[in-house]
């Protein structure tokens, strides 16, 4: 016997294209963590950027974001909850750097901007998403033999 209705709700447009979203965000996130290790260890920059090398706030930020890139990747590959809240740190401390502290870090707003573009997509699809739940609940579902 089969049972009426499926207990499995199907996945939406939307769903699949945040879930799609997430997993560009960690390959991206993925790529930004293996380019501060491979600063860190000598493999690129010519070795100029070395963790020996740097000054302090170099040291400080690039050996962060080594580890919290690689780690915000994860979260958003796995698209679990904390996958953005670790990416947000991530980004936030990134466009710090170059945003708030140029004089020390140097100025590139082009990543500033494509973090505040992520972000702003990102609340976009969380928006959409609550919208589409909000309407799923509001339909009346009977099951009348």
């Amino acid at each position: 016997m089969e049972p009426d209705s499926s207990a499995i709700p199907k996945n939406t447009l939307t769903d699949i294209l945040f879930v799609v979203f997430l997993r560009l965000i960690a390959i991206a996130c993925f790529w930004l963590g293996l380019q501060y290790w491979s600063m860190l260890v000598g493999y690129s920059l010519a070795g100029q950027a070395r963790f020996d090398l740097l000054n302090l706030p170099w040291k400080v930020a690039s050996a962060g974001l080594a580890v919290v890139f690689p780690v915000a990747a994860l979260g958003l590959w796995l698209t679990v909850s904390w996958g953005p809240v670790i990416w947000v740190l991530a980004a936030g401390g990134q466009a710090l750097m170059y945003g708030l502290w140029p004089q020390i870090f140097g100025s590139n707003l082009l990543i500033v901007i494509l973090h505040a573009c992520v972000a702003i997509l990102y609340c976009a699809f969380r928006i959409l998403l609550w919208l589409e739940k909000r309407r799923r609940r509001q339909q009346v579902m009977v099951d009348l033999p």
